[in-house]
């Protein structure tokens, strides 16, 4: 009897203690729960500001000049001055190349002589009528005597422009191929010459994207040889026709390069942005989620106490640890930023910091909505 009195008495010490631990925490959970006492819940705040989203839609493209040409020569001779030198900016009309036109000047010298002596006889003929010493068909010959003589003159002087390669256009020009002496022929390449002052940029986007392009639209592309700068241009044309193999259209934006960084061939990333809008914007910390519906604590004041209150919102595009909300919220609501694992509906909380209220309103702009690669 003695050891069943001990082990009794043994068991009533423990279930007491149970009961009084169960009690506390009861209490304490009350406390909490209804905000009495000093055991409110600390709670980082944020203050719900609008930002600006936009869809994107997100394509690789090739750079390319607003003119480009492989200069070439017309005729086959040897090389007797270059006058460029390589990278050099030229204007339209400059010389480049100078052909050996040692047989034509030649020439030019004999059909400019026969010229002046056809000239000179016109003037006798001519003179000679007048005085009516000689028949009127002889000023027939001597005026196409003179005609078939500016003819020959005419004629070489083209042969001999085509000895003289220019630019025919302003650019800058690429490594130089030839050098004096060698030896060109009719569609060998001499250099190349780029007009960079507009970049045209090649794209391509999946045909379901096309009722949202247009000509005008504006486009940021970025590229590797320069991360931190955005190059801005527009849309200036779409193409006609959609490839049938890969369902896609190509789009041609232009970039102004007055700065001179971008160069055809540049592999680039372009983003069009669609369907700008403003909204209220909050951190992806301050979203909790039961199946497919999300949530915040919104954070309200009653008689000198702040309190949690769970909020179902629509949620839109996402940038980093900021999305979009397009229902349940305004500009300037208060909600849990942090700590939302723990609060409940009802709650009373202590804030201890408010965030977002100084953050700017400035551009942001949502994942992408599709990605489309064009080859380069």
């Amino acid at each position: 009897m003695t050891r069943a009195a001990t082990l009794i008495a043994v068991l009533g010490v423990f279930i007491a203690m149970t009961i009084l631990v169960l009690v506390r925490s009861m209490n304490g959970g009350t406390q909490v729960q209804g905000g009495q006492g000093n055991r409110l819940v600390p709670v980082s705040a944020y203050a719900v500001s609008e930002r600006d989203f936009a869809d994107i839609v997100e394509a690789l493209g090739t750079a390319g000049a607003n003119e480009t040409v492989t200069v070439t020569a017309r005729v086959s001779d040897t090389i007797s001055r270059v006058a460029f030198d390589s990278g050099q900016r030229v204007e339209a009309g400059d010389i480049l190349v100078e052909l050996t036109d040692t047989e034509e000047a030649a020439d030019l010298n004999e059909a400019r002589a026969t010229l002046r002596e056809a000239r000179r006889e016109l003037n006798r003929v001519d003179d000679l009528i007048e005085r009516g010493i000689a028949p009127r068909q002889r000023l027939d010959e001597a005026n196409a005597a003179v005609e078939r003589a500016a003819a020959r003159v005419n004629s070489i002087e083209a042969q001999l422009a085509d000895r003289i390669i220019r630019a025919p256009f302003s650019g800058v020009v690429g490594l130089r191929e030839v050098s004096t002496g060698s030896l060109v022929r009719p569609g060998d390449p001499i250099i190349t010459l780029d007009d960079t002052s507009i970049i045209k940029l090649d794209f391509s986007v999946p045909e379901r994207f096309l009722s949202a392009l247009e000509a005008g639209m504006p486009v940021a592309a970025m590229t590797s040889a320069y991360p931190d700068e955005v190059f801005e241009g527009e849309i200036a044309q779409i193409d006609s026709r959609i490839d049938p193999v890969t369902r896609s259209v190509t789009v041609r934006a232009e970039i102004d390069n007055a700065a001179g960084h971008l160069r055809p061939g540049q592999l680039m990333t372009v983003e069009i942005q669609r369907d700008t809008r403003t909204n209220p914007a909050i951190p992806g910390a301050a979203i909790t989620r039961y199946l497919d519906d999300s949530f915040v604590f919104a954070i309200d004041t009653r008689e000198g106490s702040e309190f949690v209150r769970q909020k179902a919102i629509t949620l839109g595009r996402q940038n980093g640890d900021v999305i979009e909300v397009t229902e349940g919220l305004s500009a300037g609501d208060l909600i849990v930023g942090e700590g939302v694992h723990r609060v409940r509906d009802g709650m009373a909380v202590q804030v201890t910091e408010t965030r977002g209220a100084t953050v700017a309103g400035g551009p942001d702009t949502s994942q992408a909505v599709a990605a489309a690669t064009s080859q380069p």
